[in-house]
């Protein structure tokens, strides 16, 4: 442990923290504001999940070439390349002057986002030792629930007070800041250390987890895009409650967990983080609304249902990335990595534009059903996987 200590102490881990907290955070501004902007601009409820669709199907398809390419160029050159072009993504928001062109321009960032999670992640992955990656991962996934908690808080509100060209030139300027940090990261390793750019199908080790990743994406889909408004449209005091107690109910459970440890074996809570994220998930498709003793139930009901959600989901997230980079050779980590960020933007990307459509025509809390729905399928997979590790 005293090893572990000293790495996460690192100054290099310390800016790999902060940037994937700011990236997180960045994300989760745009994610509930530009559904918002492209309301104003005429997009019906279902339509303005398109965004978030079409940011994940470049997302998610990018991850396959990212990843073999930051092992092929090296991490911290992904990392540089990408936070430059997307801020230039955000400039180039900032002056749209129609919805049509987010749409047109979503699958590109999504591509450079995709490389700003691969990279990260495959580099931090290289820092830590074997034998105890799932507990130094956890500490570095406090990063993305870090940003998820505080990306809505600023975003709606600065998206009122700044204006939506204001706000997207900020962030703009913000991942120049990035930029610059990341060149502050060791050189990568010289051209013939690195492996021949490949970019085959993943390890047959990644398709179970990639799989399980995928229906938990479905359930996560709604949550960016369509829990702000659901909100707005119930009228609740705190718009922003559901993703920031989402990002909340992750920082919770590991704190939990850092206290009591995960034990020899962290992949057997798998299936009972999973069982946990349906429970949130069920909470929010059937908890009664109205009010009682004067307490919005709605409200209660995105704060419960989302701290119980994200408890489950941050940490079958982590381990199942743990597991996969423990058992993928250092020179296709970065491809591994990007096959499981594949399958969950596949399933965001197809979650947001099904159950998008089921809101649209239903109502939000059959939306919310049918991810629930998912997770049932999700965790049956996860037995399997915990059994095929014990067998192996």
């Amino acid at each position: 442990m005293h090893k572990v200590r000293d790495i996460l102490k690192s100054r290099s881990f310390l800016i790999l923290w902060g940037f994937f907290f700011f990236i997180f955070a960045a994300g989760y501004q745009i994610f509930p504001v530009l559904p918002l902007r492209l309301r104003e601009l005429g997009a019906t409820l279902a339509e303005s999940g398109r965004f978030m669709a079409a940011f994940t199907v470049g997302s998610g398809l990018g991850a396959l070439f990212t990843g073999p390419l930051g092992d092929r160029l090296g991490q911290r050159r992904v990392l540089r390349g990408a936070s430059l072009f997307c801020a230039a993504c955000f400039g180039v928001y900032a002056l749209m002057p129609g919805r049509w062109g987010f749409y047109a321009l979503a699958p590109l960032h999504g591509l450079l986002w995709s490389g700003l999670r691969t990279a990260s992640m495959a580099e931090v992955g290289g820092l830590l030792p074997d034998e105890n990656r799932a507990e130094g991962l956890s500490l570095f996934g406090l990063a993305s629930p870090g940003g998820v908690a505080v990306g809505p808080l600023l975003g709606l509100w600065l998206f009122p007070h700044l204006g939506f060209h204001w706000h997207m030139a900020l962030l703009g300027g913000s991942f120049l800041a990035l930029h610059v940090l990341v060149g502050r990261l060791p050189k990568d390793p010289p051209k013939e250390q690195r492996p021949p750019l490949n970019f085959g199908l993943p390890e047959r080790s990644v398709w179970l987890p990639a799989a399980i990743l995928f229906l938990l994406a479905l359930s996560y889909s709604p949550m960016p895009p369509y829990a702000a408004q659901e909100a707005l449209a119930l009228h609740l005091a705190w718009p922003s409650a559901l993703l920031t107690c989402f990002a909340l109910g992750m920082v919770g459970m590991r704190f939990i967990l850092g206290l009591r440890g995960l034990g020899s074996d962290p992949m057997r809570l798998v299936p009972e983080m999973m069982a946990l994220a349906f429970v949130g998930n069920l909470i929010l498709a059937i908890m009664p609304g109205g009010t009682f003793l004067g307490q919005d139930l709605e409200l209660l009901r995105h704060i419960l249902g989302a701290l119980i959600y994200g408890a489950g989901y941050g940490l079958v997230h982590t381990l199942i990335f743990a597991a996969v980079m423990t058992r993928s050779s250092g020179a296709r980590r970065g491809a591994a990595v990007g096959a499981l960020y594949a399958a969950f933007d596949a399933g965001v990307a197809s979650g947001s534009l099904v159950i998008g459509w089921i809101m649209q025509h239903y109502s939000f809390r059959f939306g919310w059903g049918a991810g629930a729905a998912c997770l049932v399928v999700a965790w049956v997979l996860c037995l399997r996987l915990v059994q095929r590790r014990k067998t192996t």
